[in-house]
């Protein structure tokens, strides 16, 4: 393994820095230099490690002349590949994303929204002798929780929503041949919507998938309807959940992304009784860059050692 010393170019950090320079195959590790395009690299690249947000957005319409000639592995440090543009995966070379590692923390954020709304957490809330009062809460047990997606995400929400006496239904995009304990399958979206108390995105965005959530599928939903976006705000067609919340269909949303991001001062989203709004931070906790980097070091090992690598982004599918 020590014999092989790529050259990777960092641009997630100095704990990730840290972490590959000790690597046994001694990578040299290149620092990505304030204010450069993500994808200019340093000529003699061989393993990319980047993120989203830090100028990909801005990406030419096609990759430059020569780009990445000795670019061999792109590591993502988010699970989406949507702020990236189409000719990243559209070579020859392997792309792999970080997919589970903000499954927990994102997983115990859904549960915190859940259970802010099911216990009026704000509403109960006293600032003074005046405020208090008898109210009556609810409870988690007993209602339905709707999972749009069942990858990593979807199942760490599903083993604390059962461990809460939550019924857990999901669909998922590749079916249903081996049963989940506890989770019932639902074949159509449709059908989840109309029987969830709470129904939780946790779905990769794609053409297929942008502005799912619209004014049709909300017109199926549960009367009461609480939905949580913790994947991508482009998912739900805002307006029409705007609709939905004031027309009395859809109790309220927990957004943690929104299109765009942040939304423009003055959006209805902000002030909204029924809205909670959230800066995209569900995935964050103090252990996600040591978890990043683990993932990171053991694709390492195996691309070092010529072995196939985890995650790897599937370039039909975008995930």
């Amino acid at each position: 393994m020590a014999s092989r010393s790529p050259v990777i170019l960092n641009q997630l950090g100095p704990v990730v820095a840290g972490r590959i320079a000790a690597h046994p195959c001694r990578p040299a590790v290149l620092e990505h230099e304030a204010g450069r395009a993500p994808w200019d690299l340093p000529a003699g690249v061989e393993v990319l490690l980047t993120r989203p947000l830090i100028g990909w957005d801005a990406a030419p319409a096609a990759p430059p002349p020569g780009w990445g000639e000795t670019l061999r592995w792109i590591q993502s440090g988010s699970t989406g590949m949507d702020f990236y543009p189409p000719w990243l995966l559209e070579d020859r070379r392997t792309v792999t994303c970080a997919r589970g590692v903000s499954a927990v923390a994102i997983a115990d954020y859904v549960m915190t929204a859940i259970l802010a709304v099911e216990k009026r957490w704000d509403a109960i809330r006293l600032r003074g002798p005046q405020d208090w009062r008898h109210e009556t809460l609810g409870s988690l047990s007993g209602k339905r929780l709707g999972l749009a997606g069942f990858g990593a995400i979807g199942q760490a929400v599903a083993e604390r929503a059962l461990a809460f006496n939550l019924a857990v239904g999901a669909v998922r995009r590749s079916g249903w041949a081996v049963p989940v304990p506890g989770v019932e399958p639902f074949d159509r979206l449709e059908d989840l919507v109309a029987a969830s108390d709470h129904l939780v995105l946790a779905l990769p965005l794609t053409a297929a998938t942008r502005g799912l959530v619209g004014t049709e599928l909300l017109s199926r939903a549960k009367p009461g309807l609480h939905l949580v976006n913790i994947a991508r705000g482009a998912l739900v067609d805002q307006e029409a959940l705007l609709a939905a919340i004031e027309g009395g269909r859809i109790a309220g949303a927990t957004l943690d992304v929104t299109d765009p991001e942040p939304l423009p001062a003055g959006h209805p989203f902000y002030s909204h009784p029924a809205i909670r709004l959230t800066p995209h931070v569900s995935w964050s906790d103090p252990a996600f860059e040591q978890r990043l980097a683990d993932r990171i070091l053991a694709n390492l090992d195996a691309y070092v050692r010529g072995e196939p690598l985890r995650d790897v982004v599937d370039a039909g599918t975008g995930y």
